[in-house]
């Protein structure tokens, strides 16, 4: 912004075009992940047989003064517990095979100072309550990235890697930021790449042209394809992008879309789902090309003054992938609708026709404004 089933997980280890020939700068490598729970890992392991596996994506995790001050509240005072404010989209997140988050801003130290905008530093405690939800992998490039430098993006990275979340589009090396996060589920390896259209101004820190991965239709493009040669069955792409509070999505959104689900190689789509944040309104779903584009699912964790901003209100994306011949593809889209309720306390809950309507109808309205539903998508449940 400008102002359960616990998958196994793994590195890729491919290069990634240019990025891979720049010299790490001596940069901390990344640590061991935290071990996944069994049984989310003895379903994505299998018996090798390829089957149906749901992915969840959700929208910017913010966590504003506000947010901070509930999670020191939640944990009694001494840390920060963000598990409770998280608690209400558990059961949706947990039961997926992988779910995906979207960390917006930059870990401070672990005794802070914890700030909001318009440079953000959080607790890395976050990471602990995103691992504890359920999440697998988030995607950490946004506008917001460099607030805290490079430090910030090491302590971000480092407290992921601590609580056993995957992550991709920030990076401590040339190495890290030249590979995806990989992912498994169903007999499938799912790269995970994630892009943002830039830093607030922010320069890249000296000698890390790496640091953050800007958004490049052409890099997301051989991204992609590098990813697909290295072994991957599905690629997911999380792209920073677009108008803030516009809820329509911008042109260059819709020429983005256009360009990167275009994209084949040997008749075959390069990308299999574009997921959008940092709009902070949710936007519309649509099938581009044949492939599902999440255009912005809003904010996930942030807390606007109700009737002031609509940041408050977010979409939550399941995808069913199945397998067809050497691949896999997207057999049911649904969405959920989530909300920001600012109590206190202050908690993120699912919205239905029953508990926050007013929330549901205007998310929903969103989601379906560019004609999904004729695509196929419907809402969860």
């Amino acid at each position: 912004m400008r102002f359960a089933r616990r998958t196994k997980l793994a590195i890729w280890g491919a290069a990634l075009g240019a990025v891979a020939a720049c010299s790490a700068q001596g940069a901390k490598p990344p640590g061991p992940p935290a071990p996944p729970s069994a049984s989310k890992a003895a379903r994505a392991e299998g018996s090798g047989d390829r089957s149906s596996f749901t992915v969840v994506a959700t929208g910017d995790v913010i966590p504003y003064p506000s947010i901070i001050r509930q999670a020191r509240t939640d944990a009694g005072g001494a840390g920060y517990d963000f598990s409770p404010i998280l608690a209400g989209i558990k059961p949706v997140v947990a039961p997926a095979d992988l779910a995906i988050c979207h960390m917006e801003t930059p870990y401070g130290p672990a005794e802070g100072p914890f700030t909001g905008y318009p440079m953000f530093q959080s607790p890395p405690d976050v990471a602990r309550g995103l691992r504890a939800t359920g999440y697998d992998s988030c995607s950490t490039s946004s506008n917001h990235t460099l607030d805290a430098g490079a430090d910030g993006v090491r302590r971000t990275l480092d407290a992921l890697d601590a609580a056993g979340v995957r992550h991709v589009g920030s990076a401590r090396s040339a190495e890290e930021a030249a590979r995806p996060a990989r992912l498994r589920a169903g007999g499938a390896d799912v790269a995970h790449l994630a892009y943002t259209y830039g830093t607030n101004g922010v320069p890249l820190p000296d000698g890390r042209p790496w640091a953050v991965n800007l958004l490049d239709p052409d890099r997301v493009i051989a991204d992609a394809r590098a990813a697909r040669r290295a072994g991957a069955h599905v690629v997911l792409v999380s792209l920073h992008w677009g108008t803030e509070w516009q809820q329509d999505p911008d042109r260059q959104q819709v020429e983005l879309a256009k360009k990167l689900t275009a994209a084949r190689t040997d008749g075959k789509p390069d990308i299999d789902l574009l997921i959008g944040t940092h709009n902070h309104v949710p936007q519309a779903y649509e099938k581009v090309n044949g492939v599902w584009v999440v255009y912005g699912l809003g904010d996930q964790v942030a807390s606007f003054v109700p009737g002031l901003y609509r940041g408050n209100d977010g979409s939550i994306a399941r995808f069913t992938f199945a397998p067809a011949g050497d691949r896999w593809t997207v057999s049911k889209a649904e969405f959920l609708v989530g909300h920001s309720d600012t109590g206190p306390p202050f908690r993120v809950v699912r919205a239905t026709e029953t508990h926050f309507p007013e929330v549901r109808d205007r998310v929903r309205k969103a989601v379906l404004s560019r004609g999904a539903a004729q695509d196929g998508l419907t809402e969860g449940r």
